[in-house]
């Protein structure tokens, strides 16, 4: 008989038989596991649990905090290489891909760590003679969190350390489609010493776990990583329920890059290829849309097909991989789906876009690389979130700005340059959250805000320090002397 993982719900593994398949993508006959769909009762439960553990632990020293968010690292970091191999057979990332994300799952472990030694407050004088004042932060309560696929490791890691550090309990609901990974990190962080509660894993539908995790009156603040679709309807759930919640949400992202006739051909396409096409191109910083202009256009094109042509794509798990399947049919049909979009707007299909045959029956598409394009294309504003990219050929550097600024979205951005004044007007005056210079749009430090702007991110940034304007609350208090 299969082992069903179960939910972890006041610090006991539960759930019943009605079990989901976790399918891995580069080859559909292999079964990664089965794992338990939890139901409203499930979540209300850990919500119950969390509500119990909230007094003790939101007290904890922060020692004690601190020694179980490091013990928990060191477990991550030792079994790196086991948990990206798990990471990559469920959700398609390359093996070094995967053993880079479960790596920093660790280092945000240890940060977070770090920073429960680090709270701090202010005491400052009043106006008013004779009184003092303090400002101290607090946990925000207990936090509710919806993960998606496309990092399941990694999201969940920098959603729950920074939790915990400040003293939070939580209930996560990572997504349906590869509860694995997250399944590994709760397991991981509660046998590191937590106490009962502190954290609860319900797995199982969005609909039903997600939809009553939104309503329930005792959830103080929702994170949410996902579409901007589902992203607005967990802001209105939040604003609508009462008490409201507090409420972070990091959604989806139409990244321009953009290449100066001055860059260095070999950096732009390198760049360009690994942040457009690199994890399958499912992350919501990759470089969807290159904006070139005309001095550089012709030679970049042609140097970045032949890039193309070198790329392999296979098992996620095989050595030589560099692309490995998208995640699942639904995904597939919808990047095929952008692909007829793209050609029947008159796109010119440079290199790529065909289903591709394996030894092993998975979800395997050719990085697909679209020229000709303009801004105003549906393939340059809306977000199909597989190996699908388009080049925007531009006249110089203004129209290049102007072009990547003219999107709804506002995450990443990036530029290739050897020119100083351009990259430091670039970085002054792109609308996005994070600039990159010379770098891909995606790939970003643990340590340091990340998050954007405009339909792409709302609320307070997730990682680094500045996670705490999140997870705490801000309590300001007078005394006279």
């Amino acid at each position: 008989m299969t082992e069903i993982f179960k939910n972890l719900i006041g610090g006991e593994w539960a759930g019943g038989a009605n079990a989901s398949r976790n399918i891995n993508p580069s080859n559909t006959n292999d079964v990664v596991g089965e794992y338990t769909q939890g139901s409203v009762e499930d979540l209300n439960n850990a919500v119950a649990a969390a509500k119990a553990a909230f007094p003790a632990w939101s007290r904890s020293t922060p020692q004690e905090r601190y020694e179980i968010l490091k013990k928990a690292s060191d477990e991550i970091l030792a079994r790196k290489d086991e948990l990206g191999r798990l990471l990559s057979r469920e959700e398609g990332k390359t093996l070094p891909e995967g053993i880079g994300e479960a790596t920093r799952a660790g280092q945000i472990f240890a940060f977070f760590a770090g920073e429960c030694l680090r709270l701090a407050g202010e005491a400052i004088p009043s106006v008013r003679p004779g009184v003092g004042v303090e400002i101290t932060r607090e946990p925000v309560g207990i936090v509710g969190m919806i993960t998606p696929w496309n990092f399941p490791i990694a999201i969940p890691a920098w959603k729950i350390a920074p939790a915990l550090a400040y003293g939070n309990c939580v209930v996560i609901k990572p997504a349906d489609l590869v509860p694995g990974s997250a399944w590994a990190l709760v397991d991981i962080i509660q046998r590191a010493g937590l106490p009962k509660g502190a954290l609860n894993l319900v797995m199982g539908r969005g609909s039903v776990v997600g939809q009553a995790l939104l309503e329930h009156k005792d959830v103080h603040a929702i994170s949410f990583t996902g579409s901007v679709n589902t992203g607005r309807k967990v802001a209105a759930a939040c604003i609508a329920g009462n008490p409201m919640k507090k409420v972070q949400l990091e959604m989806g992202g139409k990244n321009p890059l953009v290449v100066l006739d001055d860059a260095d051909l070999k950096l732009a396409v390198e760049t360009a290829v690994n942040g457009a096409f690199f994890s399958t191109g499912q992350r919501c910083t990759a470089s969807s849309r290159i904006i070139v202009t005309q001095g550089i256009h012709d030679r970049f094109v042609e140097a970045a097909v032949e890039r193309l042509k070198g790329l392999v794509v296979d098992d996620a798990l095989k050595a030589g991989t560099h692309i490995g399947p998208v995640v699942d049919q639904s995904q597939l049909d919808q990047d095929l789906k952008y692909i007829a979009i793209a050609k029947d707007e008159g796109a010119n299909l440079a290199w790529g876009g065909e289903l591709l045959n394996r030894e092993t029956p998975g979800f395997y598409l050719q990085p697909a690389l679209f020229t000709e394009t303009t801004n105003s294309m549906r393939i340059s504003r809306e977000e199909v979130f597989g190996p699908v990219a388009n080049i925007v050929r531009v006249k110089d550097y203004e129209e290049a700005l102007a072009a990547a600024n003219d999107t709804e979205f506002g995450l990443s951005s990036g530029i290739c340059t050897t020119s100083l004044k351009y990259a430091s007007h670039f970085k002054r005056n792109s609308e996005a959250g994070m600039v990159m210079v010379n770098l891909p749009t995606a790939g970003v430090d643990y340590h340091v805000p990340f998050g954007g702007r405009k339909g792409s991110s709302y609320g307070p940034r997730e990682q680094g320090a500045y996670a705490k304007e999140f997870y705490t609350t801000v309590k300001t208090a007078y005394t006279l002397a």
